[in-house]
């Protein structure tokens, strides 16, 4: 795609304010590919003005409206899905089979799904001698990381749309372009001009005045707990409603009785796909001590076949690849084995990391504590089931996890003392109507489905 060179207010594209760029890389080559505009605050206000314009007129529009144009807008994702499936894979660096699976194929999913509820969803209901109605929020400040750029995006555009209110994103400054064609699919969907709005811009400048805008009623925001917590001091001093999905440490627990061989390569599969840059990736797998030194081996060979510039892709930037390189060394410095991979650099170019497995960690060690983003699994032994569940929660996250039995009910109920938001249950597959947040420093709301719709509503009783 090309570039636009403006930001996309009030249903056109508009010069930026100022004149400051930034630069979009491919980390799988180290090239620019692309310019987009670095967003001032004053192109902030200009998408705030014309969502808070578009606002009353959306709100008021019936939900069997707000849905037709929903599955208008998830039909124009079909239509464009190798479009975006390509640009994914330029600026994220993600392998193409990855980009059409899961970073097209899961938003389509998303978008569809909030087609629906906006059609069937109650937006009243009677208790007693009451009427209680359920209304948008209002103008919703949408800001999203860049691991799974239009993911993330449908993920909170979707629902804010189906709930009627209206909406101005700041995508990632490391995959604009993605964020720049939904936008596109957003004009060609037919919706009614600023109610979706993009201003591209980094976060320090764009992304915080998004934050401290007065008139943005509502902050989600996607990324780091540190950031997450800025976010939510700003948005509490104006009392501003904020839904908050951070950080993740998340435990992969295999109990004795399960299939080890295949709780262990889907487990290392499920850190590898994206090169890890997942926030509920499984990157502690915990280990009976009986099973261990089989479980090390096991995941010595699941590994292998996840070859970098193949299977694995590059991480997002020069930065990101430091970072976890970095870890990679902390681990060894504090005593962790290397069983497969390294830090060194795996390809002469592109922002690569071997995909890397530890040994013999123990909990309060760096990389059993701290959220890596990489390719990166740390095995952990444990001696029965009440030290599995105290290393399971022992960290300040609590976003998602696994469990592995023999029997789904002896998995259900180690799962349920489980302090995270979300656990598969011997590899459960995606859901895009089950909610997803964390408990702790995971944040603070939920996304997808009825939970996520609910995020965007507030609630006014009429009594008679």
């Amino acid at each position: 795609m090309k570039a636009h060179d403006g930001m996309y207010i009030g249903g056109a594209w508009r010069p930026a304010r100022g004149q400051d760029t930034i630069a979009v890389v491919n980390p799988a080559d180290e090239q620019v590919i692309a310019q987009v505009p670095a967003g001032t605050a004053e192109d902030v206000d200009d998408a705030v003005c014309a969502a808070r314009e578009a606002f009353r007129g959306w709100a008021a529009t019936p939900p069997a409206e707000r849905a037709a144009r929903i599955a208008a807008l998830r039909d124009v994702l079909v239509a464009r899905a190798d479009e975006i499936a390509e640009t994914v894979t330029a600026e994220l660096g993600a392998p193409l089979q990855l980009s059409q699976t899961v970073h097209t194929g899961v938003p389509v999913l998303v978008a569809g799904s909030y087609a629906e509820l906006a059609a069937s969803y109650s937006f009243e209901e009677k208790l007693g001698n009451s009427t209680v109605l359920l209304e948008p929020v209002g103008v919703v400040g949408a800001i999203t990381p860049w691991n799974y750029p239009l993911h993330q995006i449908v993920a909170k555009v979707a629902p804010a749309l189906a709930a009627g209110c209206t909406v101005v994103l700041k995508p990632a400054e490391d995959t604009p372009l993605t964020a720049q064609l939904f936008a596109e699919a957003v004009d060609e969907a037919g919706l009614p001009a600023g109610v979706f709005n993009l201003v591209t811009g980094l976060g320090t400048v764009a992304g915080q005045a998004l934050a401290a805008h007065d008139d943005v009623d509502l902050v989600s925001f996607t990324g780091s707990t540190a950031v997450g917590r800025q976010i939510g001091a700003t948005a509490g001093g104006a009392v501003k409603r904020v839904a908050l999905e951070l950080g993740g440490k998340s435990a992969n627990v295999i109990l004795p009785s399960a299939d080890l061989a295949k709780a262990v390569k889907l487990g290392i599969a499920n850190v590898m796909s994206n090169s890890g840059q997942t926030c509920s990736a499984w990157t502690r797998m915990l280990v009976h001590k009986d099973q261990y030194d089989e479980a090390v081996a096991l995941a010595k060979a699941a590994v292998a076949k996840y070859v970098p510039g193949e299977r694995v892709g590059p991480l997002v930037s020069a930065k990101q690849q430091q970072r976890v390189r970095g870890y990679i060394e902390k681990g060894v410095a504090e005593g962790a084995r290397m069983v497969a991979g390294g830090p060194e650099a795996p390809r002469e170019t592109g922002y690569y990391v071997s995909p890397t497995v530890f040994a013999d960690v123990t909990p309060e060690m760096t990389i059993a504590q701290e959220e890596i983003f990489g390719p990166v699994v740390s095995l952990l032994r444990y001696e029965d089931e009440d030290d599995a569940l105290r290393i399971a929660n022992g960290t300040v996250y609590g976003l998602a996890g696994a469990v592995w039995a023999g029997d789904e009910a002896e998995a259900v109920t180690f799962a349920r003392r489980m302090d995270t938001g979300q656990v598969d249950i011997n590899g459960g597959r995606f859901n895009p109507l089950a909610p997803f947040g964390g408990y702790k420093q995971s944040g603070v709301g939920r996304e997808l489905g009825p939970h996520g719709l609910s995020e965007y509503l507030q609630t006014k009783s009429l009594q008679f």
